[in-house]
C-alpha cells in the first residue's frame, strides 16, 4: 500500500434536534398544558489513534465524515435520541490543524487517544420550558443549533525511537532488513526507497525499540530537490539518529562530503534536529580490502572531526550490526531512567 503522510478532510458535526410544540390531549382533561419536548444533541466528531495503523492512505478517496442529526421532541414530553458521535480512526503520530487557520488542534501520540475536533449542536427546547403562571399554553419553541463543520489537514510524523539518516543507496533498507522484521525493497542496482519503513528491533525479551527508515535526502532537500524532503519532518520524532554512509560509493564521491551535504540540508531544515544526537555508521566496509578498512574508515572520521559514537558495519552481512543494536538499547535505556528521575 502506497504510504501517504498528509491528507485534507471535512467534518461536519451533527445538528441538534428542534423542540416540539405540543399540547396534552387526553379525555376528561379540557386542561392538559404543554407537552413538547426537547430535541437531542447532534452527535460530534472525534479522531481516534489507532496504533494498527501507519499511513493516511484511507483518505485518499474517503473525505467526508459526518456524524448523526439529534431527533426532534416529540409530544407527552418526549425528549428526541442524541445523534451518534462519528469516530474517524487515524495512525498513531498524527498532527491535527484547522485547514483554514492553521491552527493545531491537537497531536495523538498515544493509541486510544481521542480528539474533539467537531462538536455537535445543542438540543432545541420544547414548548414545555416555556409554560410560566402567565403563559399557561405557549406555542413557542427553539430549533437545535447547528453543529460544528471544520476542514482539517491531517499529518502524520512517523513515532520511532531511532531514524536512519543518509544519501540514496547508503544501505539504510540494507540495515533495517537486517536488524528487523521490516521487509523493504533493496536489490543489487542503485535506487532509493519512495516511502518510509518502520521496524522493530528486538533485542531480547522485553527489550525492543523502534527504527525509521527515511527515503534518502541529496543536496537541496530542505528547498524541494528530491523525495527527502517530504519525509524530513518525520525525523523530528526520533530521539536518535543513526547516518548512514556508504564507505565506497559506486559513483566515486567522497564519503566525507556526501556526510556534510546532508548536514547542511539537516541544518537548513531546522535547527533543532540539526543538533540531534546524531551517531555516524560506516556502511559497506565488505567492499573494501580487509587490509585497508580501518585506514579507509579512520580517515572519513579524522577529516569529519567526528566526536560522537562511531561504528563500521556491513549490513548486507550484518558485520557488526549486533554492536550497533546494542548500543542502541542502551542509549535508550539510559535517557528513559534519566528522563523518569528527572520527572
Amino acid at each position: 500500500m502506497k504510504f501517504v503522510d498528509e491528507a485534507t478532510i471535512e467534518v461536519k458535526a451533527g445538528d441538534g434536534g428542534n423542540g416540539a410544540v405540543s399540547f396534552r390531549r387526553e379525555k376528561f382533561i379540557p386542561f392538559g398544558g404543554p407537552d413538547g419536548g426537547d430535541g437531542g444533541d447532534g452527535g460530534s466528531v472525534y479522531l481516534v489513534a489507532d496504533a494498527n495503523l501507519n499511513t493516511l492512505a484511507d483518505f485518499r478517496y474517503d473525505r467526508r465524515f459526518r456524524a448523526q442529526r439529534g431527533e426532534n421532541g416529540r409530544g407527552r414530553n418526549c425528549t428526541g435520541s442524541k445523534g451518534d458521535d462519528c469516530e474517524i480512526r487515524v495512525p498513531v503520530g498524527t498532527l491535527v490543524y484547522e485547514e483554514d487557520t492553521d491552527e493545531l488542534m491537537g497531536d495523538l501520540v498515544a493509541d486510544g487517544q481521542r480528539l474533539l475536533v467537531a462538536r455537535g449542536g445543542f438540543h432545541g427546547l420544547g414548548n414545555v420550558r416555556y409554560k410560566s403562571s402567565t403563559n399557561r399554553a405557549p406555542r413557542q419553541s427553539k430549533p437545535g443549533t447547528p453543529g460544528e463543520q471544520r476542514n482539517l489537514r491531517l499529518e502524520l510524523k512517523l513515532l520511532a525511537d531511532v531514524g536512519l539518516l543518509g544519501k540514496p543507496n547508503a544501505g539504510k533498507s540494507t540495515l533495517i532488513r537486517a536488524i528487523s522484521a521490516a521487509r523493504p525493497k533493496v536489490a543489487d542496482y542503485p535506487f532509493t526507497t519512495l516511502y518510509p519503513n518502520l521496524g522493530v528491533v528486538r533485542v531480547e525479551a522485553h527489550r525492543s525499540f523502534v527504527v525509521a527508515d527515511i527515503p534518502g535526502l541529496i543536496e537541496g532537500a530542505a528547498e524541494g530537490a528530491g523525495l527527502g524532503v517530504q519525509f524530513l519532518k518525520h525525523l523530528s520524532r526520533t530521539g536518535l539518529l543513526l547516518h548512514l554512509v556508504d564507505v565506497a560509493p559506486l559513483d566515486g564521491s567522497d564519503p566525507v562530503e556526501d556526510v556534510r551535504a546532508i548536514v547542511r540540508e539537516l541544518e537548513k531544515f531546522s535547527a533543532e534536529l540539526g543538533e540531534r544526537e546524531r551517531w555516524l555508521v560506516l556502511n559497506k566496509i565488505d567492499l573494501l580490502p580487509e587490509d585497508e578498512r580501518d585506514r579507509h574508515c579512520s580517515d572519513i572520521v579524522e577529516r569529519l572531526q567526528w566526536q560522537g559514537p562511531v561504528f563500521a558495519i556491513a549490513a548486507v552481512s550484518g558485520q557488526g550490526t549486533r554492536r550497533l543494536v546494542q548500543a542502541i538499547m542502551d542509549y535508550i535505556e539510559t535517557r528513559q531512567r534519566t528522563s523518569t528521575e528527572t520527572s
